[in-house]
């Protein structure tokens, strides 16, 4: 088990007056629950990772990783992996060593390590750039790095501080979609933090939106967010070309877009005969809640397969590996510059 319970939490910094950077935090995290933390710069967001971490300490209140209080214990004793924005890659290093090199300190045999390392690889597609240095690597294929080094720890916690700002737009709008499917395949418990709304929006099961060290709301589940391709008639989902408002064709034609960020709500997928028009999604798995049910499944978009979450009804919910089609309303979209986020509807 590795819940994450914060317990009315602060971080106090000295000052005249004293500064709560996070002030009497109660939050919950599921057991391999990926939640987001969001909001301004100096929002407490940050620390509260770090106070996690052990990298921060805390003031007041308490901080617990499964079940067990790691509040006054050093950081290296409390089972999580961080990944950094810098990535603090060793640049003397091969891709492979850097990987493998927090088991290596544990003195974990070198048959497991490798086999440690080669899975991770695979996983996040490094096999090709084991044997090369962080300097020969895109941005991005270093981020990958640094996240490999995460995964072959095997930690009860995932604590990731905006580890894709370095990136460009279209790399971070690949790279969060690929660390969203990953997280979901590992089910390691994560706690992320970005000041990026539409990041957060896409990433996370549940967002807790912090503001002067206080958490102002938590919401679930995420909205759809996804950059697709851009045509004269509207957004191309798939197979299926969902039709847009003509003033914002005009305005994407006269800013020269070929894609754009297209936000829907789970709850404004409508789910329709296989026989109609509409958006084809692949189920994985179906989550019941009582009078409510969510399907979260894979659309084929230009031929990557993305992350879709649709609200069905509860009493009728599609079969797990069963493809099945949605309906996409023009006005209950939302829609967005693919590179600066700023609304176009």
């Amino acid at each position: 088990m590795a819940e994450v319970r914060y317990e009315k939490a602060s971080r106090i910094f000295a000052g005249n007056p004293p500064v709560r950077a996070v002030d009497t935090l109660d939050l919950d995290v599921a057991d391999g629950e990926f939640l987001v933390l969001v909001g301004p710069s100096g929002s407490g967001k940050s620390t509260a990772l770090r106070m996690l971490a052990g990298l921060e300490e805390v003031d007041e209140g308490s901080v617990f990783i499964g079940g067990r209080d790691v509040t006054a214990l050093a950081p290296k004793a409390r089972d999580i992996a961080m990944v950094f924005q810098s990535y603090a890659l060793y640049p003397h290093m091969t891709v492979a060593d850097n990987m493998g090199f927090a088991l290596k300190l544990r003195h974990v045999p070198k048959p497991e390590i490798k086999s440690k390392v080669d899975e991770a690889a695979r996983l996040l597609d490094l096999t090709p750039y084991l044997d090369r240095k962080p300097r020969a690597l895109s941005g991005g294929q270093r981020q990958r790095v640094a996240m490999g080094r995460a995964i072959v720890r095997s930690p009860q916690v995932f604590c990731m501080d905006e580890p894709l700002s370095n990136l460009d737009a279209k790399l971070r709008v690949e790279t969060r979609a690929n660390i969203a499917a990953l997280q979901r395949r590992l089910g390691t418990t994560t706690i992320y933090v970005t000041h990026d709304q539409v990041e957060a929006m896409t990433m996370g099961d549940r967002i807790a939106v912090l503001a002067d060290g206080v958490v102002q709301q938590i919401g679930s589940p995420a909205m759809n967010l996804k950059t697709v391709r851009l045509t004269d008639e509207g957004a191309v989902l798939g197979s299926h070309t969902v039709p847009l408002p003509r003033d914002v064709l005009t305005k994407a034609s006269e800013e020269h877009l070929s894609e754009i960020t297209l936000g829907v709500r789970p709850e404004s997928l409508q789910l329709v005969g296989s026989d109609q028009p509409g958006v084809k999604m692949t189920v994985d798995v179906v989550e019941e809640l009582g009078a409510d049910a969510f399907a979260y499944g894979l659309v084929d978009i230009d031929g990557t397969p993305e992350r879709f979450i649709a609200r069905v009804d509860a009493r009728r919910p599609p079969e797990p590996g069963h493809e099945v089609v949605f309906e996409v309303h023009a006005n209950e979209l939302h829609l967005f510059h693919p590179s600066t986020g700023a609304r176009l509807s």
